[in-house]
């Protein structure tokens, strides 16, 4: 199994809509550790640790976002000194 941690920004329509919530179902039903939080320029940031197919799926739907929701772009690099809580949280 390989792992991966992923940290980054989506941005677009993304604050009052859910999608730290839709984030956060998405990367539990995946066993994706990590956080998403809303930050002061209208994105959100995402942490997303895990096994590689499983992180990779949880970025699709970063692509897609709940249905209020208009993303217009995800820019994720790959991660390798931060350090996940257990589980996802919504900050």
């Amino acid at each position: 199994m390989t792992s991966l941690c992923l940290q980054g920004h989506v941005s677009g329509r993304v604050q009052g809509v859910w999608f730290r919530a839709f984030v956060q179902h998405h990367a539990r039903q995946r066993g994706v550790s990590g956080w998403a939080k809303n930050t002061a320029d209208g994105r959100v940031e995402v942490l997303l640790c895990g096994e590689r197919a499983a992180v990779e799926a949880v970025v699709e739907q970063l692509h897609i976002g709940p249905p209020l929701a208009r993303v217009d772009a995800v820019e994720l690099a790959e991660e390798t000194t931060a350090c996940a809580p257990q589980g996802f949280v919504t900050l």
